[in-house]
């Protein structure tokens, strides 16, 4: 029988977590690290240099790392964790760097935004719904005319598990143990299929690599693990 992880025990994963966002050799090291590939591809994505003006919808935004990048970069940014802990920590950062940002705690999978946004961010988030399908559907009503949405997710297959699961989380500690869930990964075939079915368009699809030899993430055609991206309304 398939065991797939419940909302309460991914509450429960990250809850415990939040006090270590903002170290930077801490448990989330690696999202400190592609920090920096995640902004380059939303700069190429919405073919820009700054996102001054634009309002933007980190989803999932933990403790705020992408969203302060967003903010810093000129956009308006509003950012939603279920994570009550993650919310209280994005927030003391945020006023420490003197950044607005408006951070919101629910539950994304049934809050009702009422606003809409030039871009939607979704970064290593789809892997942790119980129905990324539904989500999808619902939030990208969302999306203004035009809009964009962007996703990072993980690929399912063997290559995959045993990079996350096996390396990164039980030999090389990159990520805390117990993050992933192999069944909720989603292939990049069924994320373009659904988003075709819902007459969007799917775009911009890039896989990131770490570099063992100068210890560097880079964007990569190679989507057999992590990838990125973009869905246009």
């Amino acid at each position: 029988m398939i065991n797939i992880k419940s909302k309460n025990q991914e509450y429960e994963q990250f809850s415990k977590l939040a006090n270590d966002w903002w170290d930077e050799n801490g448990k989330f090291k690696v999202l400190h690290q592609i920090r920096p590939l995640r902004i380059e591809y939303i700069l190429n994505s919405v073919d820009k240099d700054t996102l001054s003006g634009l309002d933007i919808l980190d989803v999932g935004c933990g403790g705020g790392l992408v969203s302060e990048s967003l903010a810093n970069l000129g956009a308006n940014v509003t950012a939603i964790d279920f994570v009550e802990n993650n919310i209280k920590i994005a927030k003391k950062h945020s006023q420490k760097n003197k950044l607005k940002i408006n951070y919101i705690c629910s539950d994304i999978e049934n809050y009702n935004f009422s606003k809409k946004y030039d871009l939607i961010v979704l970064f290593e988030i789809l892997e942790h719904l119980e129905n990324w399908q539904r989500f999808i559907y619902k939030i990208k009503k969302n999306l203004k005319k035009n809009g964009k949405m962007i996703i990072s997710t993980i690929n399912r297959n063997t290559l995959s598990k045993i990079a996350t699961i096996y390396i990164g989380e039980k030999i090389l500690k990159w990520i805390p143990e117990g993050t992933h869930d192999f069944n909720k990964y989603i292939k990049p075939e069924e994320l373009q299929e659904y988003i075709l079915e819902n007459k969007l368009k799917f775009c911009k699809l890039k896989g990131y690599l770490f570099n063992p030899i100068d210890f560097s993430w880079h964007l990569s055609t190679n989507t057999s693990i992590n990838y990125f991206c973009t869905i246009k309304n």
